[in-house]
Protein backbone atom coordinates (compact mmCIF):
# COMPACT_ATOMS: atom_id res chain seq x y z
CA UNK A 1 0.00 0.00 0.00
CA UNK A 2 2.52 2.48 1.13
CA UNK A 3 4.50 1.71 -2.23
CA UNK A 4 1.29 2.30 -4.57
CA UNK A 5 0.15 5.42 -2.22
CA UNK A 6 4.15 6.77 -3.41
CA UNK A 7 3.96 6.10 -6.39
CA UNK A 8 0.62 7.39 -7.59
CA UNK A 9 -0.26 5.03 -10.48
CA UNK A 10 -3.10 3.10 -8.99
CA UNK A 11 -4.60 0.95 -11.64
CA UNK A 12 -5.07 -2.34 -11.66
CA UNK A 13 -1.91 -3.65 -14.11
CA UNK A 14 0.41 -1.40 -11.83
CA UNK A 15 -1.62 -2.90 -8.48
CA UNK A 16 -0.45 -6.55 -9.22
CA UNK A 17 2.79 -6.03 -10.47
CA UNK A 18 3.56 -4.25 -7.26
CA UNK A 19 1.67 -7.07 -5.53
CA UNK A 20 4.01 -9.93 -7.07
CA UNK A 21 6.72 -7.88 -5.97
CA UNK A 22 5.96 -7.69 -2.41
CA UNK A 23 5.24 -11.28 -2.04
CA UNK A 24 8.47 -11.63 -3.69
CA UNK A 25 10.06 -9.50 -1.41
CA UNK A 26 8.79 -11.07 1.65
CA UNK A 27 9.39 -14.56 0.46
CA UNK A 28 12.91 -13.06 0.05
CA UNK A 29 12.87 -11.75 3.13
CA UNK A 30 11.80 -15.45 4.96
CA UNK A 31 14.35 -17.54 3.37
CA UNK A 32 16.94 -14.71 4.90
CA UNK A 33 15.51 -14.47 8.03
CA UNK A 34 15.83 -18.79 7.92
CA UNK A 35 19.20 -18.31 7.02
CA UNK A 36 20.01 -16.14 9.91
CA UNK A 37 18.63 -17.83 12.23
CA UNK A 38 19.89 -21.14 11.96
CA UNK A 39 23.31 -19.25 11.87
CA UNK A 40 23.23 -17.63 14.95
CA UNK A 41 21.62 -20.94 16.53
CA UNK A 42 24.57 -22.94 15.26
CA UNK A 43 23.03 -25.17 12.92
CA UNK A 44 23.75 -26.80 9.36
CA UNK A 45 22.65 -28.91 6.75
CA UNK A 46 19.25 -27.93 7.30
CA UNK A 47 17.23 -28.57 4.04
CA UNK A 48 15.73 -25.48 2.11
CA UNK A 49 12.18 -26.10 2.76
CA UNK A 50 12.88 -26.49 6.24
CA UNK A 51 14.54 -22.91 6.58
CA UNK A 52 11.64 -21.13 4.44
CA UNK A 53 9.55 -22.38 7.18
CA UNK A 54 11.33 -21.44 9.84
CA UNK A 55 11.81 -18.37 8.43
CA UNK A 56 8.24 -17.62 8.44
CA UNK A 57 7.91 -17.69 12.47
CA UNK A 58 9.63 -14.42 11.81
CA UNK A 59 5.75 -13.31 11.64
CA UNK A 60 4.49 -15.52 14.31
CA UNK A 61 3.96 -14.33 17.72
CA UNK A 62 2.61 -16.33 21.10
CA UNK A 63 1.94 -13.66 23.44
CA UNK A 64 4.16 -11.00 22.16
CA UNK A 65 6.75 -13.29 22.44
CA UNK A 66 8.70 -13.11 18.50
CA UNK A 67 8.77 -17.05 17.50
CA UNK A 68 11.85 -17.03 15.38
CA UNK A 69 13.60 -15.50 18.63
CA UNK A 70 12.56 -17.64 20.50
CA UNK A 71 13.68 -20.43 18.50
CA UNK A 72 16.88 -19.36 18.60
CA UNK A 73 16.83 -19.00 22.37
CA UNK A 74 15.53 -21.94 22.80
CA UNK A 75 18.05 -23.59 20.56
CA UNK A 76 21.01 -21.61 22.16
CA UNK A 77 19.50 -22.57 25.87
CA UNK A 78 19.72 -26.04 24.85
CA UNK A 79 23.33 -26.15 23.95
CA UNK A 80 24.71 -24.65 26.91
CA UNK A 81 22.56 -27.20 28.83
CA UNK A 82 23.95 -30.27 27.09
CA UNK A 83 27.23 -28.91 27.25
CA UNK A 84 26.75 -29.22 30.77
CA UNK A 85 25.16 -32.16 31.24
CA UNK A 86 26.93 -34.07 28.44
CA UNK A 87 24.55 -34.76 26.29
CA UNK A 88 24.21 -34.26 22.07
CA UNK A 89 24.45 -30.06 21.73
CA UNK A 90 24.08 -30.36 18.05
CA UNK A 91 21.16 -32.54 18.79
CA UNK A 92 19.78 -30.22 21.10
CA UNK A 93 20.70 -26.92 19.19
CA UNK A 94 19.00 -28.25 15.63
CA UNK A 95 15.87 -29.59 18.18
CA UNK A 96 15.58 -26.36 20.15
CA UNK A 97 15.48 -24.01 17.26
CA UNK A 98 12.86 -26.75 14.83
CA UNK A 99 10.68 -27.59 17.83
CA UNK A 100 8.19 -25.10 17.16
CA UNK A 101 8.03 -25.39 12.95
CA UNK A 102 4.61 -26.86 12.86
CA UNK A 103 3.61 -22.81 14.25
CA UNK A 104 4.39 -21.96 10.57
CA UNK A 105 1.88 -24.13 9.02
CA UNK A 106 -0.78 -24.60 12.20
CA UNK A 107 -3.09 -22.31 10.18
CA UNK A 108 -3.30 -24.25 7.24
CA UNK A 109 -3.04 -27.85 8.12
CA UNK A 110 -5.28 -29.66 10.84
CA UNK A 111 -3.15 -31.03 14.24
CA UNK A 112 -0.84 -29.48 16.95
CA UNK A 113 2.09 -27.49 16.05
CA UNK A 114 4.39 -30.31 17.59
CA UNK A 115 2.78 -33.08 15.05
CA UNK A 116 2.61 -30.96 12.10
CA UNK A 117 6.52 -29.47 12.60
CA UNK A 118 7.92 -33.33 13.38
CA UNK A 119 5.88 -34.63 10.01
CA UNK A 120 7.09 -32.15 7.94
CA UNK A 121 10.70 -31.84 9.40
CA UNK A 122 10.45 -36.12 9.15
CA UNK A 123 9.72 -35.54 5.24
CA UNK A 124 11.99 -33.10 4.99
CA UNK A 125 15.37 -35.79 5.92
CA UNK A 126 15.80 -34.28 9.65
CA UNK A 127 17.44 -36.85 11.78
CA UNK A 128 14.90 -38.93 13.63
CA UNK A 129 16.18 -37.53 16.93
CA UNK A 130 15.55 -34.19 16.42
CA UNK A 131 11.56 -35.24 14.82
CA UNK A 132 11.39 -36.89 18.42
CA UNK A 133 12.37 -34.05 19.90
CA UNK A 134 10.18 -31.68 17.95
CA UNK A 135 6.91 -34.62 18.34
CA UNK A 136 7.60 -34.71 22.22
CA UNK A 137 8.27 -31.25 23.29
CA UNK A 138 4.64 -30.78 24.89
CA UNK A 139 4.36 -34.64 26.02
CA UNK A 140 1.91 -35.85 22.99
CA UNK A 141 4.60 -38.78 22.31
CA UNK A 142 6.91 -40.02 24.23
CA UNK A 143 10.52 -38.59 24.69
CA UNK A 144 13.49 -40.90 23.56
CA UNK A 145 16.26 -39.42 24.66
CA UNK A 146 17.76 -36.84 27.51
CA UNK A 147 18.57 -34.75 24.73
CA UNK A 148 14.34 -34.08 24.23
CA UNK A 149 14.21 -33.60 27.75
CA UNK A 150 16.81 -30.72 27.29
CA UNK A 151 14.86 -28.98 24.26
CA UNK A 152 11.48 -29.12 26.49
CA UNK A 153 13.09 -27.58 29.67
CA UNK A 154 15.35 -25.03 27.31
CA UNK A 155 11.85 -24.35 25.78
CA UNK A 156 9.85 -23.82 29.30
CA UNK A 157 13.10 -21.12 30.28
CA UNK A 158 12.38 -19.12 27.04
CA UNK A 159 8.76 -19.12 27.62
CA UNK A 160 8.83 -18.10 31.29
CA UNK A 161 11.56 -15.63 31.89
CA UNK A 162 10.96 -12.17 32.83
CA UNK A 163 10.02 -10.25 30.22
CA UNK A 164 9.36 -12.67 27.46
CA UNK A 165 5.75 -12.29 27.04
CA UNK A 166 3.46 -9.99 27.82
CA UNK A 167 0.93 -12.27 29.30
CA UNK A 168 0.44 -11.37 32.85
CA UNK A 169 -0.45 -13.74 35.47
CA UNK A 170 -4.02 -12.27 35.80
CA UNK A 171 -4.55 -12.99 32.22
CA UNK A 172 -3.41 -16.08 32.21
CA UNK A 173 -5.66 -17.28 35.05
CA UNK A 174 -8.46 -15.41 33.07
CA UNK A 175 -7.95 -17.67 30.45
CA UNK A 176 -7.67 -20.70 32.28
CA UNK A 177 -10.79 -19.99 34.17
CA UNK A 178 -12.55 -18.98 31.11
CA UNK A 179 -11.88 -22.59 30.04
CA UNK A 180 -13.03 -24.23 32.52
CA UNK A 181 -16.74 -22.22 32.80
CA UNK A 182 -16.96 -23.06 29.25
CA UNK A 183 -16.77 -26.59 30.18
CA UNK A 184 -18.71 -26.29 33.69
CA UNK A 185 -22.11 -24.32 31.57
CA UNK A 186 -22.73 -27.89 30.66
CA UNK A 187 -25.52 -30.24 31.58
CA UNK A 188 -24.00 -33.44 33.38
CA UNK A 189 -20.33 -31.98 33.83
CA UNK A 190 -19.10 -32.60 37.14
CA UNK A 191 -15.49 -31.14 36.49
CA UNK A 192 -13.53 -29.62 34.45
CA UNK A 193 -9.54 -28.73 34.16
CA UNK A 194 -7.39 -27.13 32.72
CA UNK A 195 -3.98 -28.37 31.94
CA UNK A 196 -1.04 -27.35 30.22
CA UNK A 197 -1.49 -23.73 30.59
CA UNK A 198 -4.25 -24.19 28.60
CA UNK A 199 -3.77 -26.09 26.02
CA UNK A 200 -5.95 -28.73 27.21
CA UNK A 201 -9.22 -28.50 29.02
CA UNK A 202 -10.34 -32.24 30.75
CA UNK A 203 -14.09 -32.48 31.34
CA UNK A 204 -15.55 -35.04 33.25
CA UNK A 205 -18.82 -36.27 33.41
CA UNK A 206 -21.15 -38.10 35.60
CA UNK A 207 -21.99 -41.14 33.99
CA UNK A 208 -25.48 -41.58 34.85
CA UNK A 209 -26.59 -38.74 33.12
CA UNK A 210 -23.86 -38.79 29.92
CA UNK A 211 -23.64 -42.12 28.26
CA UNK A 212 -20.52 -42.75 25.48
CA UNK A 213 -22.09 -41.00 22.31
CA UNK A 214 -23.25 -38.04 24.57
CA UNK A 215 -19.76 -38.06 25.55
CA UNK A 216 -18.33 -37.69 22.37
CA UNK A 217 -21.06 -35.17 21.41
CA UNK A 218 -19.99 -32.80 24.41
CA UNK A 219 -16.65 -32.85 23.44
CA UNK A 220 -17.37 -31.40 19.72
CA UNK A 221 -19.96 -28.40 21.85
CA UNK A 222 -17.37 -27.28 24.14
CA UNK A 223 -15.16 -27.43 21.45
CA UNK A 224 -17.28 -25.67 19.61
CA UNK A 225 -17.86 -22.92 22.20
CA UNK A 226 -14.77 -22.31 22.67
CA UNK A 227 -13.92 -21.55 19.39
CA UNK A 228 -17.05 -18.86 19.16
CA UNK A 229 -16.07 -17.26 22.87
CA UNK A 230 -12.57 -17.11 22.97
CA UNK A 231 -9.31 -15.95 21.58
CA UNK A 232 -6.48 -18.09 22.22
CA UNK A 233 -2.80 -19.20 20.35
CA UNK A 234 -2.85 -22.40 18.33
CA UNK A 235 -4.83 -25.45 19.43
CA UNK A 236 -6.95 -26.51 22.75
CA UNK A 237 -7.39 -30.27 23.18
CA UNK A 238 -10.98 -31.15 24.90
CA UNK A 239 -10.76 -34.33 26.41
CA UNK A 240 -14.16 -35.92 27.95
CA UNK A 241 -13.50 -38.57 30.67
CA UNK A 242 -16.20 -40.73 31.41
CA UNK A 243 -15.78 -43.06 34.39
CA UNK A 244 -18.39 -46.13 35.48
CA UNK A 245 -17.84 -47.65 38.90
CA UNK A 246 -19.70 -50.99 40.08
CA UNK A 247 -19.50 -51.71 43.77
CA UNK A 248 -20.56 -54.13 46.01
CA UNK A 249 -19.57 -55.22 49.39
CA UNK A 250 -19.42 -59.23 50.52
CA UNK A 251 -20.71 -59.53 53.78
Amino acid sequence: MEKLVLDGRIHPAHIEKTVDQARQDVEKTIVEEGERAAFDAGVSGIHPEVIKKLGRLKYRTSYGQNQLAHAVEVAQLAGVIAAELGADVGLCKAGGLLHDLGKAMDHEVEGTHAAIGAEFARRHGVNARVVNTIASHHHEVDQESVEAVIVEAADAISGARPGARRESLEQYIKRVRGLEEIANSFEGVQQSFALQAGREIRVIVTPENIDDLAATRLARDVAKKIEEGMQYPGQIKVTVIRETRAIDYAR
